[in-house]
């Protein structure tokens, strides 16, 4: 298996293979990334997005199972967008991502692979698009929260999935060009024989830290 990773500093600085940009293979987060683009283009309900602060990454799963998680989405700031929280009376706050440019990002999007790869076509549409639903409408680091103790997906699971293929037939009715997804439509064997090598950007788990 060739799963290549093109680490990033915090700071977003471009990676190098042997003083040189990598050229060959797959370059996996990119291609997610326009995919994510073209979904907040189409669909109104995601139209609070920026994209361009939403870092996009991909761990190596650990086992070779079809169970277990397929992405996540880690937001950059606590409950109401705010920078520091409280715990057991020590105040708390999380690793800053910033880009090249100097752009915060505010939320880090990993997906799991080759785990993600594997899913079927809708099952991966369906996956971008839970996670992306998970931003914010305030878009200010937080995620969107529903009452009650699940606030991560509301009272039914049953009704969040239903909501997602809603948001998910939409996005496919407004007629997206087949070049944003139809890597979507290969597993990772797949991708692996056309292009050699599949690579993207591997971004670290924020850490917390201990303010004052």
């Amino acid at each position: 298996m060739s799963l290549a990773g093109q680490q990033r500093s915090e700071e977003g600085d471009a990676s190098r293979s042997g003083g040189k940009r990598r050229s060959a293979g797959f370059d996996f987060t990119l291609h997610v990334r326009r995919l994510c683009e073209d979904m907040v283009a189409r669909v109104d309900r995601l139209r609070h997005i920026d994209v361009a602060r939403v870092a996009l990454s991909f761990s190596q799963a650990r086992k070779a199972t079809s169970h277990g998680m397929y992405a996540a989405l880690t937001p950059m700031r606590f409950a109401g967008g705010r920078l520091h929280t409280i715990r057991r009376g020590q105040r708390w706050g999380v690793q800053r991502l910033h880009a090249a440019d100097g752009r915060e990002m505010l939320y880090i999007l990993n997906f799991y692979l080759p785990r993600f790869l594997e899913l079927r076509f809708r099952e991966k549409l369906s996956t971008v698009m839970h996670e992306l639903w998970h931003i914010g409408p305030k878009f200010d680091g937080d995620v969107r929260r529903y009452g009650g103790r699940c606030f991560a997906h509301g009272s039914s699971q049953r009704q969040y999935d239903a909501h997602i293929d809603e948001l998910v037939d939409r996005w496919l009715a407004s007629g997206p060009p087949e070049s944003v997804c139809e890597f979507l439509r290969c597993d990772f064997r797949q991708l692996l024989a056309r292009y050699g090598q599949v690579y993207g950007r591997k971004i670290p788990t924020p850490k917390l830290i201990r303010v004052g």
